[in-house]
């Protein structure tokens, strides 16, 4: 049988979890996700875990952080006087902005907290620090 290796261009059913069984993605009932393995377009430890797979091949895996969306890092959180924020803007915990730096580079944050004087913005990617565990069944390997 053959198995998909990178360069394969594969269609694959699945669902991610995490460690307490809470859905947090997947395609179950959907259409299946396509995906290049290499093209690094997915997190690593995803696309790793399908190297190596055949056609109707099912399995679960553990993806830690580090094959994820990286460990937890303190020295992105940043607190900002309310006052810089734009009057405009709803604020709302668990709310994504959208940054842009004066080099045009734009950066999504999560505003983790909310005082009279002070905002807490988050620039950890939302599933940063967390253990992932997908179930994945190879649906087909398209080329």
């Amino acid at each position: 049988m053959t198995q998909a290796k990178l360069g394969d261009t594969v269609r694959v059913h699945y669902r991610g979890t995490f460690t307490d069984g809470t859905v947090f993605d997947g395609t179950i009932g959907d259409e299946p996700f396509e995906l290049t393995l290499g093209d690094q377009k997915v997190i690593s430890g995803f696309e790793n875990a399908i190297v190596g797979m055949t056609v109707g091949e099912r399995k679960v895996v553990k993806v830690p952080p580090e094959e994820a969306y990286g460990k937890y890092d303190k020295s992105l959180l940043v607190d900002i006087e309310r006052s810089h924020m734009p009057e405009h803007l709803d604020l709302q915990l668990g709310k994504l902005l959208e940054f842009r730096a004066q080099d045009g580079s734009v950066a999504l944050v999560t505003i983790r907290d909310i005082t009279e004087k002070r905002v807490t913005l988050d620039g950890n990617h939302p599933l940063a620090g967390r253990e992932l565990i997908f179930e994945i069944e190879l649906v087909e390997i398209v080329s």
